[in-house]
């Protein structure tokens, strides 16, 4: 599996970066359930969250990731443009069980469909590749 290597080119910063402001204007609640995003930050994303209690394996997960890449091919904000995944949650940028059971379904399911992944896990302060540890972090973002 690659991963997001340095140096980050600054379209892509620019976009991660944008992930993570519309992560802190949308997600007030210091604690929160994890999100599943799918698509284009600043544009257009397919969402999924799962419920209190809800039981995912393996294959459930990637058949939601495989779901919302399908739902987000549909309308590309530019024709043959990729989409990416990130997953939203409140814990700090360390790599959890639940960001490994996500990355593994995103791969399994772009795999699938023949596209390249690019998954990072986002909180009100940064975003995190789990698979390379790359990272950026912020104290106070703001818009530019």
């Amino acid at each position: 599996m690659d991963g997001i290597r340095e140096p980050v080119g600054r379209p892509l910063q620019a976009v991660l970066r944008r992930a993570v402001l519309d992560h802190g204007r949308r997600e007030r609640r210091r604690v929160h359930p994890p999100l599943l995003h799918v698509g284009w930050p600043g544009a257009r994303e397919e969402l999924f969250a799962a419920e209190p209690g809800d039981v995912l394996d393996h294959a459930l997960r990637t058949d939601v990731a495989a779901s919302l890449l399908r739902a987000a091919r549909r309308h590309p904000p530019v024709s043959g443009a990729v989409p990416m995944l990130w997953l939203t949650r409140s814990a700090p940028l360390e790599v959890g069980d639940a960001d490994l059971a996500w990355l593994a379904a995103a791969w399994s399911a772009t795999a699938e469909a023949g596209l390249g992944l690019t998954f990072v896990v986002v909180n009100r302060h940064g975003w995190l590749d789990p698979r390379t540890g790359v990272h950026r972090e912020w104290k106070r973002l703001r818009q530019r």
